[in-house]
């Protein structure tokens, strides 16, 4: 009868800590997924069209289910949570800011990326972009010139658990040559021409995306493929606005 008692004793506890921790769970609810999900709906209605194309497409499932992943208002100032999951781009401070989600869905999806990809991110910023890129791909290797952000955003990447992104603090002009060759490279800040280090760090078949024109000057965004034979197309994607590419090149 002792022994039944007792087994009986840690049933009813093991229960106890099982309802606990389904309570728990019930209740730990995600305040931004109204809002997270409106904007993937958004995101979706509004699809792909480039300069090329005559119909609108929907943009990769895959590109829009990393982004409904991908907790926004972790990458914007605390002031800002409240437009978080509005279409627009945010400041983020050192005169710098977080891309309008659209933008950001665009040029990942336009890298039609592979899971064994490893891709190279130029303009770190808060980190969105490369947490964006995160579960698509094997590896990000991503680089940010002004120092606070670079560190900050490389603490927040981790604290949030994305160990596939590696973040380094310097001019990404010149890409990250000990990394490369890149299947994908993405450029999130408007450069005065393509970078040739970025171009020579691209793998044949890979694809890059980079805005380029200057500050108060049409911006294009472009999208540059190598072909296996290293050979180099290019072509227009769209008008942009981004915040100019900074360093001493």
């Amino acid at each position: 009868m002792v022994a039944l008692a007792r087994f009986l004793a840690t049933v009813v506890l093991a229960a106890a800590v099982v309802g606990a921790t389904a309570t728990q769970a019930a209740g730990d609810v995600d305040p931004f997924a109204e809002r997270r999900a409106a904007l993937m709906r958004e995101l979706q209605s509004l699809g792909v069209r480039d300069s090329r194309q005559a119909a609108r497409r929907d943009f990769d499932s895959a590109v829009i289910d990393a982004m409904d992943r991908t907790p926004r208002h972790e990458f914007v100032p605390e002031d800002l949570r409240r437009l978080a999951y509005a279409n627009r781009p945010l400041p983020i401070g050192y005169g710098q800011t977080i891309s309008q989600p659209y933008v950001v869905a665009w040029m990942t999806d336009a890298l039609r990326l592979e899971p064994g990809d490893r891709v190279l991110e130029v303009g770190t910023g808060s980190g969105y972009q490369a947490a964006v890129l995160a579960p698509l791909v094997e590896a990000v290797y991503t680089i940010e010139i002004i120092e606070a952000l670079g560190e900050t955003a490389a603490a927040r990447l981790a604290r949030l658990g994305y160990d596939s992104v590696q973040v380094r603090v310097g001019d990404g002009y010149y890409g990250w040559p000990e990394r490369a060759p890149f299947d994908a490279i993405i450029v999130t800040a408007a450069a005065s021409h393509v970078p040739p280090p970025l171009i020579k760090q691209l793998k044949p078949g890979g694809r890059m995306v980079i805005p380029v024109g200057g500050r108060f000057t049409t911006q294009l965004l472009l999208l540059i493929e190598k072909t296996d034979n290293d050979e180099i197309v290019t072509r227009q994607i769209a008008a942009v606005r981004f915040v100019p590419l900074t360093g001493e090149h």
